[in-house]
């Protein structure tokens, strides 16, 4: 029979109010007809994440499945209760805020992580200049590169605290946590296009090994599909993204509406 969890209920908060997608901006947002400045996908994703994550602890953060589709905006400051059901080993997970449903997705535990290869995969550099996006920019088949990253000490710390995450298993053991690889999927189109206002619409996620604090994280994405939809453009990605130059962490795959349907137009 399905097991119903226990709900966890998140304040949520708006981490880019500064960053250069306006849609997180409040008056931008109402522009697009928002409410106000969009909490980010891949926080979202990472409240989702908490689940999977009290459930099976490092065996998820080493081996885990999850994807999550966003439906709706969840806003600063508001309420975002996670919700989750497991039936047949399988977590079907939803995020409910102002009543309404914002996201929906699946977690579950592979009986091991998928073998990959560094080498199919293409490191490249990041654009030497970035331009503004158009269609061409996202070519099927191109392979994008990101600018390294790396969260350590203060700066994990302070990751945890942005997205409400308390579980100890990241400061006892030296973790990252698995939110901060999307965080640099979408790296992937901010470090190599000059976008306006985008928004992240869904990911699936394969973990392959637990990331540790202060890992330089890097991704090797391949464009798979650009396509227009409703008047909006999408991107979709398909990448390993990688620890250190040499340890795969997840196996992603990341859609985004580069081009709204207002700016498309515009």
């Amino acid at each position: 029979m399905p097991n119903r969890l226990e709900t966890y209920r998140v304040a949520a908060y708006n981490t880019a109010k500064q960053s250069e997608n306006k849609m997180h901006d409040d008056t931008v947002a109402r522009r697009f007809g928002f409410s106000g400045g969009l909490v980010p996908g891949v926080d979202v994703f990472a409240y989702m994440m908490h689940v999977p994550i009290a459930r099976w602890g490092r065996d998820f953060l080493s081996r885990g499945l999850i994807e999550a589709r966003f439906i709706k905006p969840v806003y600063d400051g508001e309420t975002a209760d996670v919700d989750a059901t497991e039936h047949n080993e399988l977590l079907t997970i939803e995020v409910f805020s102002r009543t309404e449903l914002c996201a929906t997705g699946t977690a579950s535990l592979p009986a091991a992580a998928p073998a990959v290869s560094l080498s199919d995969y293409v490191a490249v550099p990041v654009v030497a200049e970035r331009k503004p996006v158009s269609p061409a920019t996202f070519e099927t088949g191109k392979w994008l590169g990101t600018t390294p990253r790396r969260w350590a000490g203060q700066d994990a710390a302070d990751y945890l605290t942005d997205v409400r995450e308390a579980d100890p298993i990241f400061v006892r053991e030296g973790l990252g946590h698995p939110g901060l690889i999307q965080r640099v999927m979408n790296r992937v189109l901010v470090d190599n296009t000059i976008l306006g206002p985008w928004i992240h619409v869904g990911s699936r996620m394969q973990l392959l090994s637990a990331a540790r604090a202060g890992d330089e994280i890097t991704v090797r994405a391949k464009v798979t599909a650009n396509y227009e939809k409703k008047g909006h453009r999408f991107v979709e990605l398909d990448a390993l993204v990688v620890a250190n130059g040499t340890m795969p962490l997840a196996h992603c795959q990341h859609t985004a509406i580069y081009q709204p349907r207002e700016q498309a137009a515009a």
